[in-house]
């Protein structure tokens, strides 16, 4: 068995880096910033009723894949997803991107079907591609090696703002069905499928859901509540538990292995690992939470609208941990 820390991934310790970079770039804001580190995305204020939500990632160790299967066009798809999905958990309208490869040598085939990637995401999320910046560093990478970042911004306006505020006891929580492992665990997986196993690897590439049509139906309807939302990444459904912390959130129902991606649960039998180590590591089939008082309205639109998702479990006082009781 090896777990993530094994693999070179030290979840614990990116989370305490968070606490000391918050702690440094508090003096840097102004009057404007009414989120800053440590939440999905940032939220800036333009008027005091617009307000501005922004979100930075990247695809991580999952490019590995796309290099040594040379599948290259998903991979923009997965660095928009990362971004979007984070500032869709404040409420907000995507509004642009922005992208950054760097690489060893530009290759014009590899580097066109990444941007193909690029543009489907933010299609999908109906996002306009305004610009971005292509490094040619050799040394620093080398020949055929790239990495991705990508920058979304959003616009909400303050009575829309979903902040975590409005979580209450006894609010439920829903999951929406992930793709796959979307873009967290990369380390690991890569560790436990073999080189050769080109079709399973195949599967893994497959790119992270973007969840805006589905959210923006659920913004859309006036009747519908909605007051908390996560994007399942890092650190898998510990994630909840950054919606408002003075909640816990209690799982008693996750999908079963029938109803998540076959590719998963191949993974997930071979990795030996405990259910704990699981949870902690990957998505387990779910890529957005959400926390709502309305939960037959929310489940009759998602069913509208074809979007696969269970209802998990609910919120309950507490200090904001995420409690899994069906692993």
């Amino acid at each position: 068995m090896i777990t993530y820390k094994d693999a070179g991934v030290d979840i614990e310790k990116g989370d305490a880096l968070v606490e000391k970079i918050k702690s440094k770039v508090s003096g840097t804001y102004g009057n404007r910033v009414l989120s800053g580190v440590g939440g999905f995305a940032c939220l800036y204020k333009i008027t005091e009723e617009r307000i501005l939500a922004a979100g930075t990632d990247g695809v991580g160790t999952k490019l590995m894949l796309a290099k040594s299967l040379n599948i290259h066009n998903t991979v923009g798809i997965d660095l928009v997803a990362m971004c979007v999905n984070d500032v869709l958990c404040t409420g907000a309208r995507p509004l642009f991107f922005m992208d950054y490869l760097a690489t060893g040598k530009l290759e014009l085939e590899t580097s066109e079907k990444i941007l193909d990637g690029i543009v489907e995401g933010c299609k999908q999320s109906e996002m306009a591609l305004i610009g971005g910046e292509t490094a040619e560093m050799p040394g620093m990478y080398k020949n055929g090696e790239y990495d991705l970042a990508g920058f979304s911004v959003g616009e909400v306006m303050r009575e829309d703002l979903i902040d975590g505020s409005t979580v209450k006891d006894g609010d439920t929580l829903i999951g929406l069905a992930s793709s796959g492992f979307h873009s967290n665990g990369f380390s690991l997986l890569r560790k436990i499928v073999k080189e050769e196993e080109t079709s399973l690897l195949t599967d893994l590439l497959t790119p992270t859901k973007i969840y805006w049509n589905s959210i923006k139906a659920l913004f859309s309807t006036p009747e519908v509540k909605i007051s908390g939302l996560a994007h399942i990444t890092g650190g898998g459904l510990d994630n909840i538990a950054r919606i408002n912390d003075k909640f816990n959130y209690n799982i008693d129902k996750m999908p079963s292995r029938n109803d998540i991606p076959e590719f998963m649960n191949e993974v997930f039998e071979r990795s030996k690992l405990s259910n704990e180590e699981l949870y902690k590591t990957f998505n387990m089939g779910i890529g957005m939470v959400l926390v709502t008082s309305t939960p037959e309205l929310v489940s009759k639109k998602l069913e509208s609208l074809g979007e696969k998702f269970w209802r998990i479990g609910q919120v309950g006082i507490g200090e904001g941990k995420v409690i899994v009781k069906c692993r």
